[in-house]
């Protein structure tokens, strides 16, 4: 018999980036996801008028046809049996406002036939961009959200993207043509952070777009099993929405080149000669961290001339090829790991001009070859720099 995961167990594992997938339960048949996408329009209809939809000849077709799928839906035992842990509103308990006979399956280009709309006629889909209320076509963006009952597993996803994001390892970007929704994903929607933990077979709407049943879990708390273009069109039509994306693809650091693999510079430390007496009396603390895309000893030629360089020769005391890296998204994370030890120092340029240097750290070189390799190893999120101890500490 295998171990089980407890919670504990699971939050562990996905702060090592590994996500324990919950068992999948049986997945619905084409037609059921048809029925159930369909009574939650009805459930987003009610949640926006505050009243169900009425056989109204001068109403709004959509209204209408809610009216009419809603009275098929509550004379089928099978379909109430569907829909009723869906029901949040008590809508299946209504008496229908029309009788008839039902039909042999719930089919949207029946239902519209009925109300005078021929089977030559534009879609569905076509037809949801002549509603007259822009309320209406927004309400089809809103998912019916719950109460997560086991977001304590997903809780360190969350807070992990989140430092990843303040430390320049991910960062938002405004969705494409395609919101590439697939599982592990991140969003921002409606100013929430939300998860793509699963998704479902796909099937064919009535109206012959493909679509898949997700759950996708929101950093508040709450989770909601919506469609996959239910979130598309939510992403796209919010003006704040965005991708969660890492900012590089690959290793930061290697010993060697992978194939098609190409160098992209070289992040440096460096030691100070100058006779500063602050810098003289700590020249075994004070570095500087820089990157560049050339040989360092071309990049501290001329270092005497340079106030970057305090205006004195310096020795290269450490040097870490990069590969496949943004070089100045990187510096800014290294420089803002070492922030607290920043050295506070003014000196003259050549001409006499006040120059205050900003690469410069009172951190031995220990201390920075850690935050190199917790970089490497991508645990850099979790710890900061401790002035008083001189070492990197877990965050608290």
């Amino acid at each position: 018999m295998g171990k089980e995961f407890t919670e504990e167990d699971d939050a562990l594992l996905a702060e090592l980036g590994v996500v324990v997938e919950p068992e999948k339960g049986a997945s619905h048949t084409p037609r059921k996801e048809r029925i159930i996408a369909g009574f939650e329009e009805i459930q987003r209809f009610v949640e926006t008028h505050g009243r169900v939809p009425r056989h109204a000849e001068d109403g709004d077709i959509f209204e209408r046809l809610y009216a009419v799928r809603l009275d098929r839906i509550s004379e089928q035992d099978d379909c109430r049996a569907l829909l009723a842990p869906f029901d949040n509103s008590g809508l299946l308990d209504r008496q229908p406002a029309v009788a008839g006979a039902s039909p042999d399956a719930l089919d949207d280009d029946a239902l519209l036939a009925e109300l005078g709309v021929e089977a030559g006629a534009p879609s569905i889909s076509d037809l949801r961009h002549v509603r007259s209320s822009a309320e209406k076509r927004a309400a089809e963006e809103i998912a019916t959200r719950r109460k997560c009952e086991d977001f304590a597993s997903f809780r360190p996803l969350f807070e992990q993207v989140q430092r990843e994001m303040d430390a320049g390892l991910r960062e938002t970007r405004p969705l494409g043509v395609q919101a590439d929704i697939e599982p592990g994903r991140f969003f921002i929607v409606g100013g929430q952070k939300a998860y793509v933990a699963e998704m479902g077979e796909e099937f064919t709407q009535s109206y012959g777009d493909r679509d898949a049943r997700l759950r996708v879990i929101f950093d508040n708390g709450t989770e909601s099993n919506m469609l996959r273009r239910s979130l598309q069109r939510a992403l796209h039509k919010d003006e704040t929405g965005r991708r969660i994306l890492e900012t590089t693809e690959g290793p930061l650091f290697a010993d060697v080149t992978a194939d098609g693999d190409e160098a992209s510079g070289t992040i440096y430390v460096l030691r100070s000669k100058a006779d500063i007496p602050y810098v003289a009396e700590n020249r075994n603390l004070v570095h500087k961290i820089g990157v560049t895309n050339a040989k360092v000893e071309t990049r501290i030629a001329s270092a005497s001339l340079d106030p970057t360089f305090l205006m004195a020769e310096v020795e290269i005391v450490a040097s870490y090829k990069l590969y496949n890296i943004d070089r100045g998204k990187l510096e800014k994370l290294i420089h803002r790991i070492f922030a607290p030890a920043r050295l506070d120092i003014e000196i003259e340029d050549r001409f006499g001009n006040p120059v205050v240097p900003r690469e410069w750290f009172l951190a031995p070189l220990d201390a920075i070859d850690d935050a190199v390799e917790k970089i490497r190893e991508g645990t850099i999120t979790r710890y900061q720099y401790d002035k008083a101890s001189a070492s990197l500490v877990a965050r608290q």
